[in-house]
């Protein structure tokens, strides 16, 4: 089950979005599927960086799933350039396609705020691990093949794009 393992880059990715969202009581993202389908954390993110886009608790108090990530969605199209590449039917869903999420929550990363700490890395590396292979995942696991070329594709720019944060980091460009 190798093709289950957390990457570098996805451990970086989701210590950003905890990192974000930190602030928001109703938000514990601890993967890459089920805790982005009620929309919730893609909303904390746009909101952790543009409060003033909209209001948060109506967001939470009256409007269903589907409702959320089309608000997500198109809140980052309009005020971010991000593209609607997922439809809201697809992610509120018991267990929306991984792939799929990283890829949307990338395309955030490279437009939002990347200051990752080390603490929440760390934070990261704590999650409990799931010993238990849920039926989606194993049908994930093996349809894989189908995705081999998108999935390199992805973790080529994802690393190259981790790379650029963590020199910008460690090698601050002094003007």
């Amino acid at each position: 089950m190798a093709g289950l393992q957390q990457t570098n880059s996805e451990k970086i990715l989701l210590s950003w979005v905890r990192q974000l969202t930190r602030n928001y009581p109703q938000i514990n993202v601890i993967n890459f599927t089920t805790s982005w389908s009620d929309g919730l954390a893609f909303n904390a993110l746009l909101h952790s960086h543009r409060p003033d886009l909209f209001d948060w608790n109506a967001v939470v108090s009256q409007q269903s799933p589907v409702q959320r990530l089309d608000h997500a969605f198109n809140i980052a199209r309009q005020h971010l350039g991000i593209e609607k590449l997922l439809d809201p039917e697809d992610v509120a869903t018991a267990c929306p396609d991984k792939k799929s999420i990283l890829m949307y929550v990338t395309s955030l990363f490279q437009v939002l705020p990347q200051q990752v700490t080390m603490e929440a890395i760390r934070e990261v590396e704590m999650l409990p691990r799931h010993s238990r292979v849920t039926r989606e995942e194993h049908i994930q696991v093996h349809h894989q093949h189908h995705y081999s070329q998108e999935v390199s594709c992805f973790t080529f720019l994802f690393s190259f794009c981790c790379s650029k944060v963590f020199l910008s980091l460690t090698y601050p460009v002094n003007l």
